[in-house]
């Protein structure tokens, strides 16, 4: 499987090489990248906005996937390749790693109210794994509840 990252401590600015700039590191779930191609969407400007900033974002597959499916086929192309000229980053997991998303859907799902979605558990493995805390997102209620196993909190963006 995909080895777990050995970094330490929180990574939430780093240095671009070559040009020195701060860079702000986040992940991405799939409202804002829903927003950001959607200009009707009512996130549409907060995230433009937010990004006008030197961002790294990274997301998950599934995450991909779920704005794929909300997006119309024009948006979707455009999303697609702006994923492909490196507006976000794509962390691969493989088959290996679905207990662990799984164990975490089973800890923050409590029927019938709440239930975490796989592309919510993809961002919190994710986070778990490269230490990173931001987070963009519209969900903000599921977000808030989601802890890293040290008991660290996201910073909602």
């Amino acid at each position: 499987g995909i080895p777990r990252s050995q970094k330490a401590g929180q990574s939430v600015v780093r240095l671009r090489p070559g040009n020195g700039r701060a860079v702000k590191v986040a992940l991405i779930d799939t409202g804002p990248m829903v927003a950001l191609f959607d200009a009707s969407d009512v996130a549409h400007r907060h995230y433009t906005s937010l990004l006008a900033d030197n961002w790294r974002l990274t997301t998950t597959w599934p995450c991909v996937v779920e704005v794929c499916h909300f997006l119309g086929a024009n948006a979707v192309q455009r999303f697609l390749r702006w994923v492909s000229e490196g507006g976000v980053i794509v962390f691969p997991f493989d088959v290996s790693n679905l207990p662990d998303l799984a164990e975490l859907m089973a800890r923050y799902t409590a029927e019938p109210r709440t239930e975490m979605d796989l592309a919510d558990a993809s961002l919190v493995w994710l986070a778990q794994d490269t230490n990173t805390l931001n987070v963009m997102t519209m969900d903000v209620r599921d977000f808030s509840r989601y802890r890293l196993p040290d008991g660290r909190h996201f910073e909602i963006l």
